[in-house]
């Protein structure tokens, strides 16, 4: 079974800046992690490979010091490291990132199964995987909790709902997305952080990758942030102590005279 995992590179602290010009994250300087879900989707891919054999090739769109995560996600027992990195990538949303990313895929050529973070820690939108799927054409489960059974051109799910799970059972090659539930990531070896630090990591540019570059970074991307800013720390306000019932009778008291 070849998997694909898509991981992104996101800041360790919520104190980020923003680049007043482009409204983008300013990373550099910024000490960053693999995002948090991904984990779970190195994990879940490296127990794949050991089940059914195959390959796990890790793949990740960012500056230069994204290559920091590749070799992280080599040393937990992924089999190669794929950068996508050029300057024209820059500012991407999640359209022109999916769009990026499943040039990528292509690129690599043949594979089973995409397996990506259920959201980015950053950005929240949990767009990027179902946006792959849209570009390459193939199903996508978002949310899987567990994976039940995989037979050569299939795989049964269960995707976590608010109240209880589903079980769905999907075609392959497919994308799904992955919660916290699915596993518990394991803490790299040293025979697998040595081969991490000797393992060559593959880098793609737009021009390898040939994309249309009306679809690529700011230019490519229908969401434009317009104005980013801190709103004001609010002030005043009132603490109302008490018990309940009583606070309860404040608080009604208080609205009711918003009320014109």
């Amino acid at each position: 079974m070849n998997i694909i995992v898509c991981i992104k590179q996101v800041p360790e602290t919520t104190e980020v800046r923003i680049n007043p010009e482009t409204n983008t994250l300013i990373r550099e300087g910024v000490k960053s992690i693999i995002n948090p879900f991904d984990m779970y989707a190195i994990e879940e891919a490296v127990r794949l490979k050991e089940k059914f054999g195959g390959k796990v090739s890790v793949l990740t769109m960012g500056p230069p010091q994204a290559e920091a995560a590749l070799r992280e996600a080599i040393s937990m027992g992924a089999d190669e490291g794929v950068l996508v990195c050029d300057r024209a990538f820059a500012g991407s949303d999640t359209w022109a990132t999916s769009y990026t990313l499943s040039g990528a895929i292509r690129k690599l050529g043949a594979f089973d199964l995409i397996l990506c973070g259920k959201q980015a820690s950053d950005g929240d939108t949990a767009q990027v995987g179902p946006g792959i799927s849209a570009h390459l054409d193939i199903p996508q489960v978002t949310y899987v909790k567990k994976i039940e059974e995989v037979k050569e051109k299939s795989m049964r799910v269960e995707r976590m709902l608010e109240e209880g799970y589903e079980v769905i059972e999907t075609p392959l090659p497919a994308v799904l997305t992955v919660v916290k539930e699915i596993n518990e990531p394991r803490i790299p070896s040293l025979k697998g952080m040595m081969r991490a630090k000797q393992a060559k990591i593959t880098f793609l540019t737009q021009k390898e990758l040939a994309l249309d570059p009306q679809q690529l970074g700011l230019a490519g991307s229908p969401t434009q942030v317009v104005k980013i800013f801190t709103p004001p720390q609010r002030t005043g306000g009132e603490m109302l102590k008490g018990e309940i019932p009583e606070i309860a009778e404040k608080l009604a008291e208080l609205l009711r005279s918003e009320i014109p």
